[in-house]
């Protein structure tokens, strides 16, 4: 049984909701991190539901890409999260955008 497709596309769109609201809601980065990963993974999501439904490869393909994405996403973010914390000793962005040279 298949799950129809509008279904999954809400998933996706209630998923990337989710997401936006936690990036522009909290402050802690690393919450921000993961919130942006919640958006990555439901593009990707959609992408894969749709290439199943018109049985092509294409948005499997289009899935490894946003994997591969976020994973460099979130390597230089965290190293720069990690960079801000040695500096300061706590994990605040308004703190961070204050940060110079």
């Amino acid at each position: 049984m298949m799950i129809p497709l509008n279904w999954v596309v809400g998933l996706g769109g209630a998923l990337f909701a989710i997401g936006a609201v936690g990036v522009l809601v909290r402050k802690n980065p690393l919450i921000m991190f993961m919130a942006a990963e919640m958006m990555w993974n439901a593009a990707a999501l959609v992408f894969v539901a749709y290439a199943r439904s018109f049985h092509q490869m294409s948005g499997q393909v289009m899935a490894f890409i946003i994997i591969g994405t976020a994973a460099a996403e979130v390597g230089i973010g965290l190293a720069i999260i990690v960079a801000a914390f040695h500096h300061r000793h706590r994990l605040d962005i308004d703190e961070v955008s204050q940060l110079r040279g």
